[in-house]
């Protein structure tokens, strides 16, 4: 039996995670928190020489290389992950990617870039990982906070992570012995999620977002957001009968006053998650 100290300092202790799309940002940073916390953990993405960073910062875990948009590796995935822990019990997707197009330029290939990854990998990841899963598995999916708050030259991502939770929806209304959890998540940096935004579209697109009041005094980081979710991670392997079906992430006004309104040059926020 795990002692009360032991429990503290490793609250995951025992529990098998795959987490996909772990490659940067808020991913890397919930790997490393996932193996200090105890987990046994498969992180997965696209680039392989990313996620060997994953595990070197992290001290741990084991790397599998997957694009969720090909169902072949999604399959791949599942077995891999069900070889190395045996059986799942969290399953989490961190994956995100966005164009930066203002509506009438975003094409019919960023359309479909960002439905496939976004919505339709995690179902894909779910559906592959089903037989796999343990009795009261969780999957969690990071959102944003971007489905609410329409931000100009992001259309197509906001789209996408809005199916994305009717997605989760639609698992949770068939799938009633699975924990189904939607997170939705604010303004974070720094992240990969803007590392191909055009500089020129960049700053056209915080122009718009500072007259439609969306940006904020104080960004998140990716450490303050995975040790939130390593937090409610730990309360549903402690409480395996209980769920969270819904969470959001955001910075609170109160840090944004005693930190001040942030200096030197503006980040780039994470609408929702790192690029995978």
């Amino acid at each position: 039996m795990t002692s009360a100290s032991n429990s503290a300092s490793a609250p995951l202790s025992g529990s098998r995670v795959l987490l996909v799309g772990a490659s940067a940002g808020i991913g890397r940073a919930l790997a490393v928190h996932l193996v200090r916390a105890g987990a046994q953990v498969v992180v997965a993405a696209r680039r392989m020489a990313e996620l060997e960073k994953t595990v070197a910062e992290a001290v741990g875990g084991h790397p599998v290389r997957a694009d969720v948009r090909d169902e072949t590796d999604c399959d791949r995935l599942a077995r891999e992950a069900a070889d190395r822990l045996g059986r799942i019990d969290f399953l989490i997707s961190s994956v995100g990617v966005a164009r930066l197009r203002p509506i009438a330029e975003t094409s019919l290939d960023d359309w479909r870039w960002a439905m496939e990854t976004n919505a339709v990998g995690f179902h894909q990841v779910l559906r592959s990982c089903l037989p796999y899963l343990a009795p009261n598995a969780m999957a969690a999916a990071l959102s944003s906070e971007a489905v609410d708050q329409h931000r100009a030259a992001l259309g197509a991502y906001a789209t996408s992570k809005f199916a994305l939770e009717r997605t989760l929806r639609a698992w949770h209304s068939e799938h009633p012995e699975l924990r189904i959890c939607r997170i939705r998540v604010g303004q974070t940096s720094p992240t990969g999620f803007g590392s191909d935004f055009d500089d020129e579209a960049l700053g056209k697109a915080f122009e718009a977002w500072a007259n439609q009041g969306l940006l904020v005094d104080r960004f998140m980081s990716p450490d303050e957001v995975a040790g939130s979710l390593v937090g409610l991670l730990s309360v549903a392997a402690a409480f395996p009968s209980v769920t969270v079906e819904e969470l959001t992430v955001a910075p609170s006004a109160a840090a944004a006053s005693f930190s001040g309104t942030q200096s030197g040059p503006t980040p780039v926020p994470s609408a929702a998650a790192p690029r995978d």
